[in-house]
């Protein structure tokens, strides 16, 4: 049975829970309409360091505890690597390569793997329903992203030739793909970092270190970073690191380091949705069939691993806590 967990203080408004799954679909949108006259590196670095600033600059006025030990550190410069660096590069990179809306839908399965993550780590029940839900997630990612020649060959009992599992590492969505495992393995590192620095304090320093690769790689390896960026592209871009780094990640990870990891992550079912919806009418972005089908099985698993308690009750008769989120031990 599914353990009694405190997720986060729902004393907080629904609202306040959804600002930065809003923030991260609209930023999304934002940062593709600037890819083409950008790099990718350079998008990804200018979006977290000034973000990082911004946030540090808060934690001081709010007189927040700097980290003072080497473990402090060593913790927030592993977290600076995976959920800096690696994350925002290969969201970066595979925006060139994707749609928005799309990309966010594989951004934001990365509930799945934490999840799994947070069951093997902080023994976070998933439970029957959970277990369902990450197999749709799976089918459906592989909708998305998967070509549909690969897919018609394993649905025969054939086998995907080189060409095409060469032409598969170069789609955008495995590039968002393993965005999505960083952010899942950053966001299960939280509990640990929290246990040494303020998660917002780690959350403006990561973002700072993290950005600093970045930013020399795009030195070293790009040009013409600027060049053609236009006044409405540097609006996007302020708001991408303002409202979709700084207030985004300030906020998630506060609530991540206060509750259940996979019941917050799963929130991100709304991120796709608002990037759909906002690329759909500033893009001009549409999907195809077989990936619609894709998003509707992600989101659909996504929701059954957020609701999986509460679901587990109904069908059990376990009567279900509405404010601790899971069913009531007796």
């Amino acid at each position: 049975m599914p353990s009694k967990q405190s997720s986060f203080s729902f004393s907080l408004t629904p609202i306040l829970l959804v600002v930065p799954f809003f923030l991260w679909g609209t930023a999304m949108v934002a940062m593709k309409g600037v890819m083409p006259h950008t790099t990718p590196l350079f998008m990804a670095g200018v979006r977290l360091i000034p973000a990082g600033i911004l946030v540090l600059i808060a934690t001081a006025i709010s007189k927040r505890q700097q980290p003072n030990t080497w473990q402090a550190w060593a913790w927030i410069l592993l977290f600076a690597i995976v959920d800096g660096t690696l994350f925002q590069g290969f969201l970066a990179a595979g925006l060139v390569r994707t749609t928005a809306g799309l990309g966010s839908v594989m951004i934001d399965s990365q509930p799945l793997a934490v999840a799994v993550l947070s069951a093997w780590l902080f023994k976070e029940q998933i439970g029957a329903i959970g277990i369902c839900g990450l197999l749709l997630g799976v089918l459906g990612i592989s909708c998305i992203g998967l070509p549909v020649e690969w897919l018609s060959q394993i649905a025969t009992g054939g086998s995907a030739s080189p060409v095409s599992v060469a032409g598969l590492l170069d789609r955008g969505e495995w590039l968002m793909l393993l965005a999505a495992l960083s952010m899942a393995v950053g966001t299960v590192l939280i509990p640990f970092i929290t246990k040494h620095v303020d998660p917002v304090v780690a959350t403006g320093w990561h973002m700072i270190i993290g950005g600093i690769p970045l930013a020399i790689g795009s030195f070293y390896l790009e040009s013409n970073q600027w060049t053609a960026i236009t006044s409405s592209d540097w609006i996007a871009i302020a708001y991408s690191t303002i409202f979709g780094s700084a207030i985004a990640y300030g906020l998630f990870f506060y609530f991540a380091a206060r509750g259940n990891l996979t019941s917050l992550s799963s929130l991100t079912f709304l991120t796709p949705v608002f990037a759909l919806l906002f690329g759909g009418l500033f893009l001009g972005e549409s999907l195809d069939l077989l990936q619609w089908c894709g998003v509707s099985l992600t989101i659909v698993s996504i929701l059954l691993i957020n609701q999986r308690d509460y679901l587990w009750s109904q069908l059990t008769g376990v009567p279900f806590d509405p404010i601790d989120k899971a069913p009531i031990d007796n």
